[in-house]
């Protein structure tokens, strides 16, 4: 009982993913679903991995990153922009629910050929036009029941099933354990309309019950906060000025003598023969370091645990190999930024601005980036992690 417990828990904090190895497909178990339940209905070919994802509830901070305008019917039937409120609204509201349509390469039934097919998602199922992009019911055939089916991620689609592109998803119901031909195979023209489908399939499915699942946590942190003292900052906290030069060590209490002893001694500490071994290792600690992964390795890393603003990771420079780089997402796109060393009176500091801003070491740097956007985009949020079980 105790372990089950821990891994209903576990699920709050991570994206709790079960993965079909024989059909490589993927998805994220929801806050309300039991994972006992879950795993009486799998294959031996599937398993559970547990790993961060950021993005499990992102569409309800920013739902138009999720929803394109051109994707939404009532925002192409209304003149203007829809607010962000009442976008989701009208997605939790059973009665007005929006209607996704675009674009969709279908797999054939039996066969391995696609189709591209103008598509329409409701409440009620997936449907497509036999007539162009006619909503006229004469025109439209249900390809896929929503009611008691879930959506997957295919991973490895171009390769199993000669998808037309990387972008492809499938709708399987559940009673259907691993029989390839009765899963709906899909694939969306880009990962913007893929993340829409997905996002709007797990919506129109669930509804209510994903933003309970958003909320409760937040609620929760919220009524603690009233019952506890008001938390200050690690440096607040724990750090206070000391002198260890006599016999016995004493808090400094002259703010004017603290400042000047903290001088003192970060010169010493920076003239010392040991900087460079603290220079080179101590951020390999740091959950954010990826070593020496490369450039479509952190890509990977960052698109399998949510794109939203703010995620990053540190690594060595595969082209430099006196310098770093940070890798951090932006608007759903992911950019980086070469950290160089650099140098000033006799000491070597790490900059990513050409030396407007330097930093003693990486750790120093992203706890600047944290709490300054400085040259960046934006600051850095939440550090892509490697979990291991």
């Amino acid at each position: 009982m105790q372990i089950l417990h821990h891994v209903l828990v576990t699920k709050m904090h991570f994206c709790h993913m079960s993965i079909n190895t024989d059909l490589f497909t993927k998805r994220c178990l929801e806050d309300h679903e039991l994972v006992v339940q879950v795993q009486a209905s799998m294959t031996s070919e599937s398993k559970f991995i547990f790993r961060k994802n950021y993005a499990k509830y992102e569409f309800f901070k920013n739902p138009l990153n999720f929803f394109p305008e051109q994707m939404v019917a009532f925002c192409q039937e209304t003149s203007g922009t829809i607010p962000p409120s009442q976008l989701l609204q009208n997605f939790l509201n059973s009665r007005s629910c929006p209607e996704i349509q675009g674009y969709l390469y279908v797999k054939e039934m039996g066969r391995k050929s696609w189709k591209k097919l103008y598509v329409f998602l409701r409440r009620s199922g997936l449907y497509f036009s036999t007539k162009g992009t006619s909503k006229e019911p004469r025109h439209l055939q249900l390809l896929a029941d929503l009611e008691d089916s879930n959506v997957f991620t295919v991973i490895t689609g171009r390769k199993l099933h000669n998808a037309p592109n990387d972008f492809e998803f499938c709708i399987k119901p559940n009673k259907v354990r691993n029989e390839v031909k009765e899963l709906r195979m899909l694939c969306a023209e880009d990962e913007q309309s893929r993340t829409c489908w997905m996002t709007a399939f797990r919506l129109f499915k669930y509804g209510i019950l994903l933003y309970q699942n958003y909320k409760i946590p937040q609620q929760r942190k919220t009524l603690l906060s009233h019952f506890s003292a008001p938390v200050r900052s690690v440096s607040e906290n724990s750090l206070v000025a000391m002198d260890f030069s006599g016999r016995i060590g004493r808090v400094i209490d002259n703010p004017m003598e603290a400042q000047s002893a903290a001088m003192e001694e970060g010169h010493a500490w920076r003239v010392s023969s040991n900087n460079h071994i603290c220079f080179d290792f101590i951020h390999r600690t740091q959950l954010w370091f990826h070593s020496r992964i490369s450039r479509e390795e952190s890509h990977k890393m960052i698109h399998q645990q949510g794109r939203v603003d703010g995620m990053f990771l540190l690594r060595d420079s595969q082209s430099n190999p006196k310098a770093f780089v940070l890798t951090l997402c932006h608007h759903q796109k992911i950019k980086h930024f070469q950290i160089l060393p650099c140098e000033e009176d006799g000491q070597m500091f790490l900059s990513l601005d050409d030396g407007a801003t330097k930093f003693t070491d990486l750790i120093q740097l992203v706890e600047f980036y944290v709490l300054n956007r400085g040259v960046l985009p934006c600051k850095l949020k939440h550090p892509c992690t490697t979990v291991a079980l």
